[in-house]
Protein backbone atom coordinates (compact mmCIF):
# COMPACT_ATOMS: atom_id res chain seq x y z
CA UNK A 1 0.00 0.00 0.00
CA UNK A 2 2.77 2.24 0.69
CA UNK A 3 3.98 1.60 -2.85
CA UNK A 4 0.94 2.40 -3.99
CA UNK A 5 0.57 5.64 -2.31
CA UNK A 6 3.90 7.49 -2.30
CA UNK A 7 3.03 9.57 -5.36
CA UNK A 8 -0.29 10.33 -5.15
CA UNK A 9 -0.46 10.58 -1.31
CA UNK A 10 2.57 10.16 0.88
CA UNK A 11 0.76 11.21 4.01
CA UNK A 12 -1.03 7.97 4.01
CA UNK A 13 1.62 5.87 2.31
CA UNK A 14 3.63 7.08 5.47
CA UNK A 15 1.18 5.84 7.79
CA UNK A 16 0.99 2.44 5.72
CA UNK A 17 4.64 2.14 6.30
CA UNK A 18 4.38 2.86 10.17
CA UNK A 19 1.53 0.39 10.52
CA UNK A 20 4.28 -1.92 9.30
CA UNK A 21 7.17 -1.23 11.25
CA UNK A 22 5.44 -1.88 14.44
CA UNK A 23 4.39 -5.37 13.06
CA UNK A 24 7.76 -6.07 11.69
CA UNK A 25 10.25 -3.67 12.22
CA UNK A 26 13.34 -6.06 12.35
CA UNK A 27 12.99 -6.20 8.71
CA UNK A 28 14.91 -4.61 6.49
CA UNK A 29 12.35 -3.51 3.34
CA UNK A 30 10.31 -2.29 6.14
CA UNK A 31 12.53 0.25 8.02
CA UNK A 32 13.39 1.48 4.33
CA UNK A 33 10.15 1.82 3.72
CA UNK A 34 9.26 4.38 6.58
CA UNK A 35 12.34 6.11 5.72
CA UNK A 36 11.03 6.69 1.97
CA UNK A 37 7.98 7.66 3.00
CA UNK A 38 9.57 10.03 5.69
CA UNK A 39 11.82 11.66 3.14
CA UNK A 40 8.57 12.30 0.88
CA UNK A 41 6.64 14.24 3.92
CA UNK A 42 9.79 16.56 4.53
CA UNK A 43 10.49 14.09 7.91
CA UNK A 44 13.87 14.05 7.28
CA UNK A 45 15.65 13.42 10.90
CA UNK A 46 12.88 10.18 10.92
CA UNK A 47 14.30 9.15 7.60
CA UNK A 48 18.22 9.56 8.65
CA UNK A 49 16.96 7.10 11.60
CA UNK A 50 15.66 4.53 9.47
CA UNK A 51 17.90 4.79 6.90
CA UNK A 52 20.29 4.12 9.20
CA UNK A 53 18.94 1.27 10.85
CA UNK A 54 17.98 -0.36 7.35
CA UNK A 55 21.92 -0.08 6.79
CA UNK A 56 22.68 -1.66 9.85
CA UNK A 57 20.11 -4.72 9.06
CA UNK A 58 20.91 -4.99 5.65
CA UNK A 59 24.50 -3.92 5.63
CA UNK A 60 23.42 -2.04 1.96
CA UNK A 61 24.82 1.10 0.98
CA UNK A 62 22.28 1.34 -1.54
CA UNK A 63 20.44 4.29 -0.14
CA UNK A 64 23.26 6.41 0.89
CA UNK A 65 22.23 9.43 -1.96
CA UNK A 66 18.80 9.06 0.52
CA UNK A 67 21.07 9.79 3.75
CA UNK A 68 23.05 12.85 1.64
CA UNK A 69 19.77 14.60 1.13
CA UNK A 70 18.17 14.36 4.45
CA UNK A 71 21.52 15.46 5.83
CA UNK A 72 20.91 18.25 3.81
CA UNK A 73 17.44 18.77 4.74
CA UNK A 74 18.36 18.60 8.72
CA UNK A 75 20.72 21.69 7.45
CA UNK A 76 23.57 19.31 7.80
CA UNK A 77 25.30 19.94 4.30
CA UNK A 78 28.52 19.48 5.76
CA UNK A 79 27.74 16.02 7.37
CA UNK A 80 26.15 15.08 3.96
CA UNK A 81 29.51 15.90 1.96
CA UNK A 82 31.12 13.38 5.29
CA UNK A 83 28.77 10.44 4.47
CA UNK A 84 29.22 10.68 0.64
CA UNK A 85 32.85 10.74 0.97
CA UNK A 86 32.97 7.91 3.18
CA UNK A 87 31.81 4.94 0.67
CA UNK A 88 33.87 3.95 -2.00
CA UNK A 89 31.57 4.85 -5.00
CA UNK A 90 33.01 1.61 -6.65
CA UNK A 91 30.84 -0.70 -4.85
CA UNK A 92 27.77 0.77 -5.81
CA UNK A 93 25.22 0.55 -8.97
CA UNK A 94 25.79 3.04 -11.18
CA UNK A 95 22.21 4.31 -10.81
CA UNK A 96 23.13 4.79 -6.95
CA UNK A 97 26.44 6.51 -7.89
CA UNK A 98 24.63 8.64 -10.26
CA UNK A 99 21.91 9.55 -7.53
CA UNK A 100 24.74 10.34 -5.09
CA UNK A 101 26.32 12.60 -7.57
CA UNK A 102 23.55 14.91 -7.72
CA UNK A 103 23.02 14.63 -4.11
CA UNK A 104 26.84 15.53 -3.44
CA UNK A 105 26.13 18.54 -6.05
CA UNK A 106 23.13 19.65 -3.92
CA UNK A 107 25.24 19.76 -1.06
CA UNK A 108 27.81 22.09 -2.20
CA UNK A 109 25.34 24.50 -3.74
CA UNK A 110 23.27 24.74 0.07
CA UNK A 111 27.41 25.39 1.17
CA UNK A 112 27.46 28.16 -1.71
CA UNK A 113 29.98 25.95 -4.12
CA UNK A 114 28.72 26.19 -6.62
CA UNK A 115 31.97 25.52 -9.30
CA UNK A 116 32.21 22.38 -6.62
CA UNK A 117 28.65 21.19 -7.05
CA UNK A 118 29.13 21.41 -11.02
CA UNK A 119 32.78 19.11 -10.31
CA UNK A 120 30.73 16.55 -8.56
CA UNK A 121 28.35 16.23 -12.15
CA UNK A 122 31.06 15.50 -13.78
CA UNK A 123 31.07 11.91 -14.12
CA UNK A 124 31.14 9.58 -17.49
CA UNK A 125 27.66 8.81 -17.12
CA UNK A 126 26.83 12.52 -18.21
CA UNK A 127 26.69 11.74 -21.37
CA UNK A 128 24.10 14.37 -23.62
CA UNK A 129 24.20 12.02 -26.76
CA UNK A 130 22.79 8.57 -24.89
CA UNK A 131 20.04 8.53 -22.32
CA UNK A 132 20.24 5.77 -19.34
CA UNK A 133 17.40 5.89 -16.90
CA UNK A 134 19.24 7.95 -14.95
CA UNK A 135 20.08 10.66 -17.22
CA UNK A 136 16.86 13.12 -17.26
CA UNK A 137 17.76 13.59 -13.30
CA UNK A 138 21.16 14.19 -14.17
CA UNK A 139 21.04 16.21 -17.01
CA UNK A 140 18.19 18.06 -14.95
CA UNK A 141 20.89 18.68 -11.91
CA UNK A 142 23.70 19.62 -14.13
CA UNK A 143 21.30 22.54 -16.02
CA UNK A 144 20.44 23.61 -12.75
CA UNK A 145 23.70 24.12 -11.35
CA UNK A 146 24.80 25.93 -14.70
CA UNK A 147 22.14 28.21 -13.91
CA UNK A 148 23.80 29.39 -10.55
CA UNK A 149 26.44 30.01 -12.33
CA UNK A 150 25.10 32.14 -14.77
CA UNK A 151 25.55 29.80 -17.85
CA UNK A 152 21.88 30.32 -18.98
CA UNK A 153 23.07 29.12 -22.90
CA UNK A 154 25.09 25.82 -21.55
CA UNK A 155 21.58 25.24 -18.62
CA UNK A 156 19.07 25.52 -21.47
CA UNK A 157 21.13 22.90 -23.29
CA UNK A 158 21.14 20.45 -20.85
CA UNK A 159 17.47 20.97 -19.97
CA UNK A 160 16.94 20.29 -23.32
CA UNK A 161 18.89 17.52 -23.56
CA UNK A 162 17.13 16.19 -20.49
CA UNK A 163 13.67 16.43 -21.93
CA UNK A 164 14.97 14.52 -25.19
CA UNK A 165 16.16 11.84 -23.00
CA UNK A 166 12.91 11.21 -20.61
CA UNK A 167 11.22 11.45 -24.40
CA UNK A 168 13.55 9.05 -25.84
CA UNK A 169 13.56 6.38 -22.84
CA UNK A 170 9.43 6.53 -22.97
CA UNK A 171 9.34 5.67 -26.20
CA UNK A 172 12.21 2.89 -26.03
CA UNK A 173 9.65 1.63 -23.53
CA UNK A 174 6.93 2.00 -25.29
CA UNK A 175 5.29 4.45 -22.88
CA UNK A 176 3.32 5.96 -26.12
CA UNK A 177 1.84 2.74 -26.93
CA UNK A 178 0.45 1.57 -23.59
CA UNK A 179 -2.89 0.24 -23.53
CA UNK A 180 -4.80 0.73 -20.62
CA UNK A 181 -4.99 -1.98 -18.44
CA UNK A 182 -8.35 -3.28 -15.99
CA UNK A 183 -8.10 -4.58 -12.94
CA UNK A 184 -11.12 -6.77 -11.97
CA UNK A 185 -11.13 -8.62 -8.70
CA UNK A 186 -13.25 -11.86 -8.66
CA UNK A 187 -14.75 -13.48 -5.66
CA UNK A 188 -14.13 -17.30 -5.42
CA UNK A 189 -16.13 -19.62 -2.75
CA UNK A 190 -14.75 -22.66 -1.43
CA UNK A 191 -16.29 -25.74 -1.25
CA UNK A 192 -16.87 -24.96 2.43
CA UNK A 193 -18.59 -21.54 1.39
CA UNK A 194 -15.07 -19.42 2.14
CA UNK A 195 -14.38 -16.71 0.48
CA UNK A 196 -11.43 -15.29 -1.37
CA UNK A 197 -10.52 -12.20 -3.53
CA UNK A 198 -7.86 -13.24 -6.10
CA UNK A 199 -7.18 -10.09 -8.37
CA UNK A 200 -6.49 -10.46 -12.31
CA UNK A 201 -5.17 -8.26 -14.37
CA UNK A 202 -6.93 -8.05 -17.59
CA UNK A 203 -5.35 -6.39 -20.80
CA UNK A 204 -7.39 -4.25 -22.79
CA UNK A 205 -7.60 -5.52 -27.11
CA UNK A 206 -5.89 -2.80 -29.09
CA UNK A 207 -7.02 -1.93 -32.46
CA UNK A 208 -5.53 -5.29 -33.98
CA UNK A 209 -7.64 -7.08 -31.65
CA UNK A 210 -4.31 -8.80 -30.11
CA UNK A 211 -4.33 -8.04 -25.85
CA UNK A 212 -1.75 -5.25 -24.72
CA UNK A 213 0.95 -6.77 -22.53
CA UNK A 214 1.24 -5.54 -18.94
CA UNK A 215 3.94 -3.20 -18.59
CA UNK A 216 6.53 -3.62 -16.29
CA UNK A 217 9.27 -1.56 -14.57
CA UNK A 218 10.99 1.22 -16.69
CA UNK A 219 13.67 1.29 -14.58
CA UNK A 220 16.98 -0.07 -16.27
CA UNK A 221 19.08 -2.44 -13.82
CA UNK A 222 23.02 -1.62 -13.03
CA UNK A 223 24.71 0.13 -16.27
CA UNK A 224 22.27 -1.47 -18.49
CA UNK A 225 20.08 1.12 -20.99
CA UNK A 226 16.41 0.03 -21.83
CA UNK A 227 16.26 -3.60 -23.41
CA UNK A 228 19.73 -3.92 -23.18
CA UNK A 229 20.90 -1.29 -25.74
CA UNK A 230 21.60 2.01 -25.04
CA UNK A 231 19.20 4.78 -26.33
CA UNK A 232 21.25 7.40 -28.60
CA UNK A 233 20.38 10.57 -28.98
CA UNK A 234 19.90 12.62 -32.06
CA UNK A 235 18.87 16.20 -32.24
CA UNK A 236 15.44 16.25 -31.26
CA UNK A 237 14.52 12.70 -31.33
CA UNK A 238 15.70 10.08 -29.37
CA UNK A 239 16.62 6.35 -31.69
CA UNK A 240 17.26 3.35 -30.51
Amino acid sequence: MAARLIDEDPARAHQHALAASRSAGRVGVVRETVAITAYAVGDFALALRELRTHRRITGSDEQLPLIVDSERGVGRPDRALEEGRAVDRSTLSVPVRVQLAIAMSGARLDLGQTDRALQELEIPEADPDRAFEWSPALFSARAAVLEELGRADEAAEWERRAEIAADALDAAAGVADREVIVVEEIELIDDEGGVDVASGVIPLEDADGESAGSAGDEGVAGDEPVDGADVELNGEEGER
